[in-house]
């Protein structure tokens, strides 16, 4: 039987502001029949309206992420040539170390779209290094030499990360009312993005000119689960225009929807966009001292490469323009979308 046709859920004018709800992961992990059901929607709901919600009860061990940090920090902190022989080399791998000033993270989706607006705007104050599935051969992980704790801590938390990804997924067709495995070969490889961020300590006359930490965008993929630090940053874009603090909250993992999810759901599930500025300097010894650095860790998932995505059942049969996009190769729109970024 087809399931039941999903419409987006209509957003008044009073509910513009995307406020971050939380959704605990309990009962999807647990997988108790008279909860997930529920979760499931609140889930959904969240997404549908503002595209961002707080994950809690998060099945990732504190332990394993304070040690995620730990060891990104100590990356950074590498001479620029060690980091620069483990390079960022080309969009389909997606791999290795970008260097402070290389991205601009942007709406637009040409390079020289984007190198025009790196022009005014200036560039992303931030350098980042990318870990992929260690199991795809074509597009080998660019570890640091000899530092065993760091490959292996990365590899466990991407595989933590990839099995909360699973989870997820199956949520959001059960939200969708459909089977809760119709996600399931769409994830089996883990064609995910593991980021580690750093945002070096700058002068307070850094931010001038609308120059930000990284600059107004949307993810690519289909969800992303961030983890921030306690500095703060991270804004969400009102429908109505302005700002919202996404706030840090301790054991929380923040969730939001990515391009490809919204071209999945017909447009039923919001693709937000957001940036990071840097919080106002309060005291003159602060300005003095300029702002501090920031870390976070970002996790990218996206459907496996080879998957093509198309309006999911019951997203399109009543909607008036019926699929809104084409079917689209997920590895061809991630590399397309890098390129421009780059």
């Amino acid at each position: 039987m087809a399931p039941a046709a999903i419409s987006p859920t209509p957003i008044s004018p009073s509910d513009n502001d995307p406020v971050l709800p939380f959704v605990s992961l309990s009962p999807l992990i647990a997988g108790d029949s008279s909860t997930t059901q529920s979760t499931a929607r609140s889930l959904l709901s969240a997404l549908e309206r503002s595209g961002f919600l707080y994950l809690t009860d998060s099945p990732i061990p504190p332990s394993l992420l304070s040690r995620v940090y730990a060891l990104s920090a100590k990356f950074f902190k590498r001479s620029l040539d060690e980091k620069t022989a483990l390079a960022w080399k080309t969009p389909r791998s997606n791999r290795g170390y970008t260097r402070l000033g290389r991205e601009k993270t942007s709406l637009k989706t040409s390079k020289e779209e984007v190198a025009e607006q790196k022009s005014g705007e200036g560039e992303d104050q931030k350098e980042s290094f990318e870990i992929g599935r260690d199991n795809e051969e074509a597009h080998l992980n660019e570890w640091p030499e000899g530092d065993v704790e760091f490959k292996e801590v990365m590899l466990e938390f991407f595989q933590c990360c990839k099995q909360l990804h699973a989870v997820v997924m199956k949520s959001i067709a059960l939200g969708f009312k459909l089977d809760p495995d119709y996600f399931a070969d769409f994830v089996k490889q883990g064609d995910n993005t593991l980021r580690l961020l750093h945002y070096p300590a700058v002068p307070a006359t850094a931010f001038v000119n609308g120059r930000v930490r990284a600059g107004l965008h949307s993810d690519y993929g289909s969800i992303t689960f961030l983890f921030q630090d306690s500095r703060g940053g991270l804004q969400v874009e009102k429908l109505d225009g302005g700002f919202v603090d996404v706030t840090p909250i301790e054991g929380t993992i923040v969730m939001n929807a990515g391009d490809l999810l919204s071209r999945w759901s017909n447009g039923v599930i919001r693709s937000t966009r957001h940036r990071v500025v840097e919080p106002p300097l309060k005291t003159a010894m602060e300005e003095d001292r300029g702002y501090p650095p920031r870390y976070s860790i970002a996790y990218f998932c996206n459907p496996d490469f080879d998957k093509t995505i198309e309006a999911l059942p019951g997203t399109w049969e009543d909607c008036k323009e019926g699929k809104k996009w084409a079917p689209v190769n997920s590895g061809d729109y991630l590399a397309q979308r890098l390129t421009a970024t780059y």
